[in-house]
């Protein structure tokens, strides 16, 4: 089995279980509509976790586990920071 391949679109239509197990090891297959590259098959590669993802993340555990506090008004505070 060859790591990369070129076959017609009814093939990998016709075939494609076959394609995909080679995929699975590591192939890729090009495939192609009257001769020219329309499509690759490629292995897939989990995406790594952006920035914004980790923090948005971070952010809701925060939430789901603070401590509520009771008995301070937000607008009490306000007006005593600006004094």
């Amino acid at each position: 089995m060859s790591l990369k391949e070129t076959i017609g679109a009814y093939q990998a239509k016709t075939n494609l279980p076959a394609y995909l197990r080679r995929v699975q090891a590591g192939g890729r297959v090009t495939i192609t509509q009257r001769g020219k590259p329309v499509a690759q098959l490629v292995p897939y590669v989990e995406p790594e976790a952006s920035s914004a993802q980790v923090a948005a993340t971070r952010m809701r555990a925060f939430m789901r586990d603070r401590v509520p506090i009771t008995g301070v008004d937000i607008k009490t505070l306000i007006e005593e920071g600006r004094d």
